[in-house]
């Protein structure tokens, strides 16, 4: 039986908190960055939690996934 592969692109995308919940980080941050307030622009560098549907698939992807 072959080992388990860890899907590389999904361990780079995603990290767990403290607590063992799925972080991601915010859209909308990459381009296009001069008509958009500073205010917009914190709100995007925030990490945000995965919702519990997607965390299944990350989990599946990324069993392995560490700090």
């Amino acid at each position: 039986m072959p080992k388990i592969r860890s899907h590389r692109g999904t361990q780079k995308r995603f990290r767990l908190s403290g607590t063992g919940k799925l972080l991601r980080r915010g859209a909308f941050q990459s381009h296009m960055l001069e008509g958009k307030s500073a205010k917009r622009k914190r709100g995007y560098a925030k990490m945000y939690q995965v919702t519990p549907g997607e965390a299944r698939q990350v989990r599946r992807d990324a069993p392995k996934l560490v700090h």
